[in-house]
Formats: C-alpha cells, sequence, structure tokens
C-alpha cells in the first residue's frame, strides 16, 4: 500500500509564520525530507523516530540532485504512511514544487500542497515595503533571479513593460546585470528599489535606493544570499511604515543562560522586541525522586503552618510531586504560602493557589522581612526549593523557633555547551544570567561572555557571583524577575543606541 507525500511550505524564515497545517504534518511525519533554508527550529515537533533527511542545496553544490529527491520521494511513499517534503517559503513559488508534484503523479503516490508564506511578500512587507499599494502598485510580478537552467532567459522587454512592482528571487549575484538590462529595456534607472538579506529572520538587513545604483550598494554593504530584490514605487514607502528595524532590540543578539526548558518565555519576549537569542543553557534541572525526606515531607504537607517556595521550578516540582502522593492544591489549603517573587506567584496562581506572602523585593532577605508578622514559633515550616539554594531564609525561621523542613525539589547541575552554542555566544552583544548558578556554570565550563558584551543580571545575589567570577555587570534588574531583566535590557539597548527609553 503506498503512502503519501505532503509537499509543504515552511515559509520564509521566522518560525512564527509556519502554517498551523505545516506543523501538525511534521509532528505525523513518518519521514521528513528537508531544505537548508527551513526555519529554525522548525524540526523539533518531529517524532523521535521519524526519518530525517537533508536534501538541501548550498549556493553552487547540490547537496542531492533533484532526480535523486524525487525518487527518494517515491521509495519512501511505497514504505511509509507519511512522508513530509519540507521546503522553505512556498513549494510552489521558486521552489520545485510543481516539478516533485509531477514526479509523484507520474508514480502514481498521492500528495497533498500545503502552501506557505512566501519570501517575496513576507520580505519586503517585514522591511515595512508592501509589494501593492492602491496609489503605488496595482500588481505585482514574481521572477527568478536565475535564468533557466536551460539557457532561456528572461524576457527584459516584458518586465521593463510591466505595470507594477517586480519581486526577484535569488537575484543577489545577478543584481548589476539584471538591473542594467532593465533599464536597457526602457525601466527608469531612478526608479525606487530595494533588497532585504534573510528576510524575516532576526539579522535582516534591507538596503535601498534606485534601480541603477543598488547592486553597487548592496556590494559594498556586503548583501548576501538569501536575499529578495523588489523594484518599483511601492520601495519609497519604506521611510514612512517601516517596523521591523524600530523594535529597541533589532540587530542585538542576546545570549540566555537559563536551562532550555525554563528559557522559552524569556527567550520569545526577546524575540518579539527584536533579539536574535542565542540559547546558550548553561544549567539542567534534575528533579529528586519522590523519596526520602521529600517523601516524607509531603506526606506531612497538611501539617505546615507556612510552606516557602523560592522559584517557578520548585513551584512546579513541588506540585509534580504533590500529584505523585494522589494530592493536589488543596492540601495547602491550611497553610500561608510564601513567594520570593512575582514569577514564582505566578506559576502558583496557575497551580491554583495565591500567594499570601510575596516581598516586594525578590530576594530570601525581603521575604524574611516580610514574613515577620507571620507567627512561626513552634510551628512547622516547609521551605522547597533547590538543593544548592542559600541558608538564608531555613536559618531565619530556626532563629524564630520554628521546625524547618528545608527540603531539595531539584539539583542545579552543569548544561555542558556544544560547538553551535558555543559559537552563538560568542556573537552575543548581551548575556543574560537569571540566577548564580548560571553564572558559576557557565564559567566554568570555560565558555565566558564575549570581550564587550554587556552583562545583564537578575538581581544582586546573580550580580555578586557575576563579580566573583570577574565579570562586570552592566545592567541589574530593578525588578527580579523575567520582566526586570527585559525591561532593564531593552532600557540599556535604547540608551545605547542614543533613543528615548
Amino acid at each position: 500500500m503506498s503512502g503519501i507525500v505532503y509537499l509543504v511550505g515552511a515559509g520564509p524564515g521566522d518560525p512564527g509564520l509556519m502554517t498551523r497545517r505545516s506543523l501538525e504534518l511534521i509532528a505525523q511525519a513518518d519521514a521528513i525530507l528537508y531544505d537548508r533554508l527551513i526555519p529554525a527550529g522548525a524540526l523539533e515537533g518531529a517524532r523521535d523516530d521519524a526519518e530525517l533527511r537533508y536534501v538541501g542545496k548550498e549556493p553552487g553544490a547540490p547537496a542531492l540532485p533533484q532526480a535523486e529527491i524525487g525518487a527518494l520521494m517515491v521509495e519512501l511513499a511505497h514504505r511509509c504512511i507519511r512522508v513530509v517534503r519540507l521546503k522553505g517559503g512556498d513549494p510552489f513559488v521558486f521552489g520545485r514544487g510543481g516539478e516533485e508534484a509531477e514526479v509523484l503523479a507520474a508514480a502514481g503516490v498521492p500528495f497533498e500542497v500545503v502552501p506557505g508564506v512566501t519570501a517575496g511578500v513576507a520580505a519586503p512587507a517585514y522591511a515595512g515595503i508592501p509589494v501593492t499599494h492602491r496609489d503605488a502598485a496595482s500588481a505585482v510580478a514574481f521572477v527568478t533571479g536565475h535564468e533557466q537552467e536551460d539557457g532561456d532567459a528572461l524576457d527584459f522587454a516584458a518586465l521593463a513593460a510591466f505595470p507594477g512592482t517586480l519581486v526577484f528571487y535569488m537575484g543577489v549575484r545577478n543584481l548589476a546585470s539584471i538591473a542594467e538590462r532593465l533599464v536597457s529595456a526602457g525601466r527608469d534607472r531612478d526608479e525606487p528599489a530595494a533588497i532585504v538579506e534573510r528576510g524575516t529572520l532576526p539579522g535582516q538587513r534591507t538596503l535601498t535606493g534606485t534601480l541603477a545604483d543598488l547592486a553597487e550598494r548592496a556590494e559594498v554593504e556586503g548583501i548576501r544570499a538569501p536575499a529578495v530584490t523588489l523594484v518599483g514605487e511601492v520601495a519609497a514607502l519604506r521611510d514612512a511604515i517601516a517596523w521591523l528595524e524600530r523594535r529597541p532590540l533589532h540587530g542585538r543578539v542576546v545570549a540566555v543562560t537559563r536551562a532550555r526548558a525554563q528559557a522559552s518565555g524569556l527567550a520569545t519576549r526577546l524575540r518579539e522586541l527584536g533579539a536574535e537569542v542565542a540559547e546558550t543553557p548553561a544549567i539542567r534541572i534534575e528533579p529528586r525522586p519522590l523519596e526520602g525526606e521529600l517523601l516524607e515531607a509531603l506526606s506531612r504537607i497538611r501539617e505546615y503552618a507556612l510552606v516557602c517556595l523560592t522559584s517557578p521550578n520548585g513551584v512546579r516540582l513541588l506540585f509534580d510531586a504533590l500529584r505523585g502522593t494522589a494530592c493536589d492544591a488543596r492540601a495547602l489549603a491550611g497553610a500561608t504560602v510564601a513567594a520570593i517573587g512575582p514569577g514564582t506567584a505566578a506559576e502558583l496562581d496557575a497551580h491554583g493557589v495565591r500567594a499570601d506572602v510575596v516581598p516586594e523585593r525578590y530576594v530570601a532577605e525581603a521575604l524574611v522581612e516580610a514574613l515577620a508578622r507571620v507567627q512561626v514559633d513552634g510551628r512547622r515550616v516547609l521551605v522547597a526549593r533547590a538543593a544548592e539554594a542559600r541558608d538564608v531564609l531555613p536559618g531565619a525561621m530556626r532563629d524564630r523557633g520554628a521546625e524547618v523542613d528545608d527540603v531539595a525539589l531539584y539539583d542545579t547541575v552543569a548544561e555542558p555547551l556544544g560547538e553551535a552554542e558555543r559559537a552563538a555566544l560568542a556573537r552575543a552583544d548581551y548575556v543574560t544570567f537569571t540566577s548564580s548558578s548560571t553564572v558559576r556554570y557557565l564559567a566554568d565550563s570555560g565558555a565566558g561572555p564575549p570581550e564587550g558584551a554587556r552583562i545583564v543580571s537578575i538581581g544582586p545575589v546573580t550580580s555578586e557571583a557575576a563579580r566573583e567570577r570577574g565579570l562586570t555587570v552592566h545592567v541589574e534588574a530593578e525588578r527580579h524577575d523575567v520582566d526586570g531583566v527585559v525591561a532593564a535590557l531593552v532600557d540599556d539597548a535604547l540608551e545605547r543606541r542614543g533613543a528615548p527609553a
């Protein structure tokens, strides 16, 4: 029985532009054949047992001839239920999807086409250039920047006379020739033009000019593929409606050193503000098994008068452990619940528990002060936290006569950085530290912040750890949580750019 092949467009590069259907098919596929220009992380949703094959083409050096790609799709369809042929952009817009569909049809293999957002529309849009506009262009033509392999040239006379926007794909190397031939065929040499490099990606660059001078300017600026070139009056609209480069962190590379499982929230916020995020996790969170002192503490959870949580990780793992003992949020109903900061309090709220005590400053010393009015003398207190946390909080509770169970929910261990992560870190303009453990383990790995990078700390304890390791802390968050880190980083970036914060 034959399977089915899906010719899927993955969009121009921004993972957020992948369609819901493309993500569904990636998650279901038995085999995925993917190209070079698919978005970062596009394959993260693939099954662990899926067969992943790279069949992309480097410029001038095909990894696999097109005929062999077609044969491979047919072969896989005969032994797989679902095959995804994943392409950057749209498979039917200069993606050779039509040729591959013909191969599948000739072989009698069922197939479906899943369109994707094409770079010829998306890259100009991210640069603030609409390819059509009521007053400037009522038509748009998409043109390959390469001449066809059989040697047939483009009809430059027709293109020069086209009454609208011209969008050239894959034409960086031929840009000077394209411009010269358009002008020779009658296109206005002073017509506005633009080239967008790495469109929709954090490193996007846009260069504007005229049809006559754009190629020379692109060479001076070192514009490289992938890029799209746009010729038409709409290019002049960029100054008025450009938006991507105006985001406060555009062009900045920000390293996030917190554990991979916890990095997504911070990384998402930074990307939304325009940063290129280098995820370089220096630590990994390892939950403690539900045994020993942890199991013993949870077996008497209802006996505690005060329960203190010091991190969102601790909250999540406490509730995981409670579920392991057939308990839930109701087990904390009789206790005063204290959280060391708003992130911890928010995680408690997500589990159905509103924190009774949250200090104004998000450090252990502030929580000790905030608990001054809570009666603990002779009462049982649970401090649930990381194994290597400071002794400030449990020590203070013992000094006040409490019977304290200081229970480790998890260990924070070093996460070795791979070569790609070290290379990403080396490019960072900012390096964020959200705990003292991220500082220690990154320093111990021998992959410290690059020279010139600005160090951003979540708070005074982390800053002190950084200074102990010989680092200069340039930015310290006033609010000691992820929101505070983001706000402080943005303020610093805007100040250094010379813009009002």
